[in-house]
């Protein structure tokens, strides 16, 4: 089972994936970033990449697209809260831009 990060996790961890763009969700123990794409076939082939990924990981992530714009949320919902395997599919996100 997944358990929430440390302090000094969160120090460490979120640092890199925040400087990238990635934002704490307001209320919520939960980062959330916003893609756009040139069109609908980018946008789609990313969200493929991420559900492929995911799927692997048994680690799924709230999202939402419309057309060019992909809306990420990610949470580890075994903690109710952030966890390394948000970490590890944020870090996964930015290698395939």
């Amino acid at each position: 089972m997944a358990t929430k990060l440390s302090d000094s996790e969160r120090n460490t961890l979120l640092s890199p994936i925040l400087e990238k763009g990635w934002s704490m969700v307001e209320g919520r123990d939960a980062i959330y970033k916003e893609f756009i794409f040139k069109d609908f076939n980018q946008s789609w082939g990313f969200m493929s990449r991420v559900a492929l990924k995911a799927e692997k990981m048994d680690h799924h992530p709230e999202w939402f697209n419309v057309y060019n714009k992909v809306q990420i949320t990610l949470a580890t919902h075994d903690c109710s809260g952030l966890s390394t395997r948000d970490v590890t599919l944020a870090s996964f996100i930015e290698s395939i831009l």
